[in-house]
């Protein structure tokens, strides 16, 4: 068996036994360092590892985790709803697009799925239970809403590709993943609304309107949150890595001295949950090093890139076919993973192509959404299925819906590439080709 082959087979091995990602991918690399380098060149891991992390823009990763976790304690999502409830009003359907609105503008302050699945179902789930939604509806509906996180800016995977992928201006990804976000949100909404209103949830004479102005008093200071993260970007007062510590900045001050649910015990819990949290991507992305070396050098992406490309001489099937790759990936890995390992294999595509690398960020994005609440591992599906107190199995039906809903905005934007690209295009932002 060829080096390629040896490394690519025990990496699946790895996973296929219950191997962590990080260690998987570590373990890929060594095995082909050794069987098609040579045992010395097990020296350079420490470089690898280390290069893969010593990264400026890397820094937003953890602050961005920080600040997900520090909103949601806040109590920040309590606010939204309430506000949302005061503008939708009493109606069938009223509570779920308040769910996916919620979702939405959480994902423009942390820029995590599960973290946004946690904040928004701890407090919709008992509103909705209460209104004669299904809770394995509900659930699904706040994950699929949730993982719109990964598209509306700040976007930690979104920052993540600006590092794997050369010359790609993270600036114009945060602005071209705005409307395909919120065309996912949207498309998650038709049916949500027809299903509620099929079924008759949530009885509009059986519950009142919260008063507009007082309830938009209590979210100005959420509401401001992703005004004041991406105005800053927009104008030019401070770089994607320094938004993050301002996002942080803000948390905190939101929620100690105008919540008050945040104490200094707080701030050390939520700190070394970041820790932890970030150590983990991080660890993945300094063992990923290892294995992105191993394969660039034995020329393994290379190769599987031309494989690829042996499949068809068409941009747009090879296209569909990536996609579905994605898919299947986002199913089983996290966006971190997804994009380490794939990113060194599409990139000769996108450059055989002349693919725009800002829409196929886009793309890839969307697509790990979609997995992020697609069993069997639907990361954010496990999140809001526990806090429900229910299986995931029960929740399979109402996510298939939301999967077709999803792809279909998908599908809109790989046509009508201008959905992401008008609005970087717009601002002045580097968008082109190679």
């Amino acid at each position: 068996m060829s080096p390629d082959l040896l490394m690519i087979a025990s990496f699946l091995l790895a996973l296929l036994l219950g191997v962590p990602v990080a260690i998987a991918l570590g373990l890929g690399g060594v095995v082909g360092i050794v069987t098609g380098l040579s045992p010395d060149m097990l020296a350079t891991m420490g470089t690898n590892t280390y290069n893969s992390v010593a990264k400026y823009p890397l820094i937003a990763i953890p602050l961005f985790i920080l600040t997900g976790l520090i909103f949601e304690r806040a109590g920040v999502a309590a606010s939204l709803v309430r506000f949302a409830q005061a503008i939708i009003g009493p109606r069938h359907g009223g509570l779920a697009v308040v769910a996916v609105l919620v979702c939405l503008i959480m994902g423009g302050m942390s820029g995590s799925g599960p973290a946004d699945a946690a904040a928004v179902a701890m407090v919709m789930l008992p509103s909705m239970r209460k209104a004669g939604y299904p809770q394995p509806f509900s659930a699904t509906l706040i994950a699929a809403s949730s993982s719109t996180a990964i598209l509306i800016p700040p976007s930690i995977a979104l920052i993540l590709y600006s590092i794997v992928v050369p010359g790609v201006d993270l600036r114009a990804l945060f602005a071209a993943g705005l409307f395909p976000g919120i065309l996912a949100g949207l498309s998650l909404l038709v049916p949500a609304l027809w299903l509620s209103r099929k079924h008759g949830w949530e009885d509009p004479e059986a519950s009142e309107r919260p008063p507009i102005w007082e309830s938009f008093k209590a979210a100005i200071p959420a509401l401001f949150a992703p005004i004041i993260i991406l105005g800053g970007l927009r104008s030019g007062l401070f770089t994607p890595t320094e938004a993050a510590v301002v996002a942080v900045t803000y948390g905190v001050i939101v929620g100690s001295l105008i919540y008050r649910n945040i104490g200094f015990k707080d701030l050390f819990d939520l700190t070394t949950d970041a820790a932890v949290t970030s150590g983990v991507v991080m660890l993945i992305i300094a063992l990923a090093g290892i294995f992105a070396w191993a394969g660039t050098t034995l020329g393994t992406f290379q190769h599987l890139a031309e494989a690829l490309l042996s499949l068809s001489e068409s941009g747009w099937v090879l296209l569909l076919l990536v996609m579905l790759l994605v898919l299947l990936a986002g199913m089983l890995l996290d966006a971190v993973s997804i994009y380490l390992i794939l990113i060194p294999i599409v990139l000769p595509l996108m450059q055989h192509f002349d693919w725009n690398p800002v829409w196929f960020g886009i793309l890839l994005a969307m697509n790990i959404a979609i997995g992020q609440f697609t069993p069997p591992v639907a990361v954010n599906l496990m999140v809001t299925t526990r806090i429900a107190g229910i299986r995931l199995e029960h929740t399979i039906g109402w996510a298939l819906i939301f999967i077709v809903a999803m792809a279909c905005s998908l599908l809109l934007v790989m046509l009508v590439p201008g959905i992401a690209l008008w609005l970087p295009e717009k601002l002045g932002y580097v968008v082109g080709p190679w």
